[in-house]
């Protein structure tokens, strides 16, 4: 299912927030930057950050705050799982079009399960354990509503992590397009990343079909 206005005026840059305990070279950071590297925009490819987040919800946040400061006040953001909540608070922050892939819903809630647990990230190997404060700093992150003509959310209703129920509801009235059977990682997303750059204002067509 996809409905609902599309960006007026084509984006400038695209900011890519990875999910929780992830990183910048993901493989959906990957596709991000291959997919903008194939769009053409005043002369060169279109400008991508897809910066390492810490886990700490505000480190992350500031992180995403300078690349989004880089690359200027028409950006597009896009943001998987816990990426997906931050893309949504820059998002009210500065009104600006997102794309949410299976976003982490009521992200306090979320992490208040994990207390105490222990991780190592896979990308960059930092070990770290999942304190209160992370949750606090989220609390104070969360948006108080959120605008859905903004939005468009990829969902995969075969998610193993996340209740997209959940994020359906949350955001509802936005674009949204579910992909049947699909898992948290949105493994197809690469058979989507024209409509996720046309939420930008940019037409992708045969340009972006190679990229798997």
């Amino acid at each position: 299912m996809l409905s609902g206005p599309l960006q007026a005026a084509p984006v400038d840059g695209v900011l890519y927030l990875h999910g929780f305990n992830s990183g910048s070279d993901s493989p959906k950071a990957r596709l991000m930057r291959e997919a903008c590297a194939r769009i053409k925009h005043r002369g060169g490819p279109l400008p991508c950050r897809t910066p390492h987040l810490s886990h700490r919800p505000a480190e992350a946040l500031a992180s995403a705050e300078a690349a989004l400061a880089e690359l200027g006040d028409n950006v597009l953001l896009v943001g998987s799982s816990m990426g997906g909540f931050l893309a949504s608070v820059l998002a009210e922050r500065h009104a600006l079009a997102a794309v949410l892939i299976n976003p982490a819903v009521n992200a306090p809630r979320l992490v208040d399960a994990w207390l105490g647990m222990a991780f190592v990230n896979p990308y960059s190997g930092e070990r770290f354990t999942i304190e209160s404060a992370h949750r606090d700093e989220l609390k104070a992150l969360t948006p108080a509503s959120l605008t859905p003509e903004r939005y468009l959310l990829l969902l995969g209703s075969a998610d193993e992590t996340l209740d997209c129920r959940e994020a359906f509801t949350a955001y509802r009235g936005c674009r949204t397009l579910i992909e049947p059977g699909g898992d948290h990682g949105f493994s197809r997303l690469a058979a989507h990343l024209p409509a996720v750059l046309a939420h930008g204002g940019h037409v992708a067509g045969e340009s972006l079909a190679a990229i798997q």
